[in-house]
Order: C-alpha cells, then sequence, then structure tokens
C-alpha cells in the first residue's frame, strides 16, 4: 500500500502568480497597479515572486484595484486567456455613498484608467446634492441625466437640466451636480483628464 502526499494545511496560499496573472489580464505594469492600490511597486513584486506574503489589508486593496473578488487571488486562480468580454458583478462595483446619506455614486470605469477617464452613475435624493473642487488642469465632465431634473454648475456658471440632456463644463473649478426636483435623479457622469 503506497502513502499519499498530503499538502500541508498550513502553507500560505500561492498569491503572487494569481496576482501577476490578474495584473497582466488588465494591462497593469507593476507601478500602475502601485497608483490604484497603494500598494509599493517593490511589495508587489516580491508578493509576485513569491517572496512576501501580503496581510489582509493589502490583498483587500489589489483586490479592490483589480476589481476581483477576495477569494480569486487567495485561492491561487489565475485568470485564463481574457475572454472579449469582461463582466464585473454589481455587488464588485465600489459605491460611494455621502456622509449624509443623499448622494450615491458607483464607479464604473476600470481602475487602470483612474486619473484619464473616469465614469459614474450618480443618483441624488431630493435636496441633495454632490460638490466637488477643481481638478486637475483641464479636465471636464460630461453629465448625462437618465431620470428627473439636475442643477448643473461649474464656478459662477449654473443650467438646469433634465431628462435626455448632457451638459458639458470645466471641472478644473469647483462644481457641483445638485438635485433640482422633488423626486429622485439619476445620471452618467464622465470625467475627463487631458
Amino acid at each position: 500500500m503506497g502513502l499519499e502526499k498530503i499538502a500541508d494545511p498550513s502553507a500560505a496560499p500561492a498569491i503572487g502568480p494569481a496576482l501577476q496573472g490578474h495584473r497582466k489580464a488588465r494591462g497593469l505594469t507593476l507601478e500602475q497597479l502601485a497608483g490604484l492600490s497603494g500598494v509599493s511597486k517593490s511589495m508587489l513584486s516580491e508578493i509576485e515572486r513569491g517572496r512576501a506574503n501580503p496581510t489582509f489589508a493589502v490583498l483587500w486593496s489589489l483586490t479592490r484595484a483589480l476589481g476581483v473578488a477576495f477569494d480569486e487571488l487567495v485561492d491561487g486562480r489565475v485568470p485564463s486567456d481574457p475572454e472579449p468580454i469582461e463582466v464585473v458583478p454589481a455587488e464588485h462595483l465600489p459605491l460611494i455613498n455621502s456622509p449624509d446619506g443623499a448622494c450615491r455614486l458607483k464607479i464604473l470605469s476600470p481602475p487602470h484608467l483612474a486619473g484619464s477617464t473616469e465614469w459614474y452613475e450618480i443618483e441624488i435624493a431630493p435636496g441633495g446634492r454632490h460638490v466637488s473642487g477643481a481638478h486637475a488642469k483641464g479636465a471636464i465632465e460630461h453629465f448625462a441625466v437618465i431620470e428627473g431634473r439636475f442643477e448643473v454648475g461649474s464656478g459662477a456658471a449654473r443650467r438646469t437640466i433634465g431628462a435626455g440632456e448632457v451638459a458639458r463644463y470645466p471641472a478644473d473649478v469647483p462644481h457641483e451636480l445638485a438635485n433640482a426636483g422633488a423626486g429622485p435623479a439619476k445620471g452618467m457622469l464622465i470625467v475627463l483628464f487631458r
């Protein structure tokens, strides 16, 4: 009777190859992933080569930056050849809620485009507003109303727009979107950095 080799249950998971596979599948360099995740380039390199075992906080930052489920990285699942259609489950889309709960932004753009082209779904409750400081010089926003009415402000300029309309305005000055109606308001926001 032969003996079976049993894997050591205390062995650390092979996260390095999975991390590298997910990074490359998204066309990201180590430097780009470092910028998106806040994890240093040297630490990422060490993890990918299996020379460092990341903490839970580091893993969490990486999964958020890559848009993958936590267990995909921990289980060591390496993505196969990229499929022509990438589907991100709704529960993996980052959501930002304002402190008062009146404004909700869902980040729809992939992490590797942060700082160049970003798009969001935005919902604002009656009486709510989303106020933003100036972005980088030359930044512009395109805002399309899906439902309700919005007041759009850019610098000193103000305009009210409704469903089906699009506002384009400078975003390198303080700007805001406010619900101008009595019901919920929803739109799509695209930020372009030059």
